[in-house]
């Protein structure tokens, strides 16, 4: 069959393809810095080993997600068919996942080694952490797996009830709607549990700075620690708010899943594709190293325009 992409598909595809291009660059910015660091060091923090795990999740995420958007509309008589469909919407639900749990972990280990409190098992925490974090990140790993083999199996159950040939690709397409309420409820699970860590993190966190600047006040003294609660909380705070509208989109793309040629499906594809790339550029100036790394790729890139 000839393709007949729409204006309105063309659109999608190229603002899409724009923001995965960034998205590719800046995350393989951060694993690149990382690697190049582990290499010279012949070590890595448990910062950097959340951030390096985070980077190649997102990259790959990035990559699966424009091949799913770009053969759902430029293609969709030859994506609705296994195992094209299968196969892609689970590799991109396994990255997904994992970019999702490794975001919040990120705000946990923030909030554990920074945030101050007395108690018994937090104190615990404070000290097992390190230890903790590679657990943890093959937790989420595993978690994302069995995310992506359940999107699977929910998409095969979908092809076998259907004929896939041609000329039934109508009814192909609204059985596949059928099964997108499952797929939401696994992606709605993912969210609001991230989303949980990361508020928790948030109020701890917050929590902690009051205290601090209340035993400032109190005691006429300088606390060192204080730069460090702020600047986590802004990363913190920084992702909760991308974090929410991210929620709000998937929400509002249940609603629409089903409309073609929609402007808030436009909205939604292009605020779901800029939240990761937004969210790794905040990473990058947060962090010193990754910082100074950026600033002189920038002022290398303007000295070579300048000579120009």
């Amino acid at each position: 069959e000839q393709v007949n992409v729409t204006p309105y598909g063309a659109t999608v595809v190229t603002i899409i393809t724009l923001e995965v291009f960034a998205g590719l660059w800046i995350n393989a910015f951060i694993v690149s810095v990382i690697c190049m660091s582990w290499v010279k060091k012949n070590s890595v923090n448990s910062n950097e080993k959340i951030l390096l795990l985070l980077g190649c999740s997102r990259f790959c995420f990035f990559c699966f997600s424009w091949v799913y958007s770009f053969l759902s509309i430029i293609y969709p008589h030859y994506f609705y068919v296994p195992p094209t469909y299968t196969l892609i919407a689970s590799i991109q639900s396994f990255f997904e996942c994992s970019n999702l749990w490794v975001s919040a972990f990120l705000c946990v280990f923030y909030c554990i080694k920074i945030a101050n409190f007395r108690n018994s098992f937090f104190t615990y925490l404070k000290v097992k952490i390190d230890r903790m974090v590679p657990w943890l990140l093959l937790w989420s790993v595993f978690y994302s797996l069995v995310i992506g083999i359940l999107v699977c199996d929910f998409a095969n159950k979908s092809h076998c009830n259907n004929s896939t040939s041609q000329g039934n690709f109508s009814k192909v397409s609204i059985r596949m709607e059928e099964h997108f309420l499952t797929t939401f409820f696994i992606y709605g699970f993912e969210f609001i549990t991230s989303f949980m860590a990361v508020t928790f993190s948030a109020l701890l966190l917050l929590f902690s700075l009051w205290r601090h600047k209340r035993n400032m006040q109190t005691n006429s003294m300088k606390d060192l620690s204080m730069d460090a609660h702020i600047k986590a909380m802004k990363s913190i705070l920084s992702f909760f708010v991308m974090y929410s509208i991210n929620f709000a989109c998937l929400i509002l793309y249940m609603v629409y899943a089903t409309e073609k040629d929609s402007p808030v499906i436009f909205l939604i594809y292009v605020i779901l594709y800029t939240f990761p790339s937004l969210h790794s550029l905040i990473l990058i100036f947060s962090n010193p190293k990754l910082g100074t790394s950026m600033l002189r790729i920038l002022a290398c890139v303007k000295c070579k325009v300048c000579m120009r």
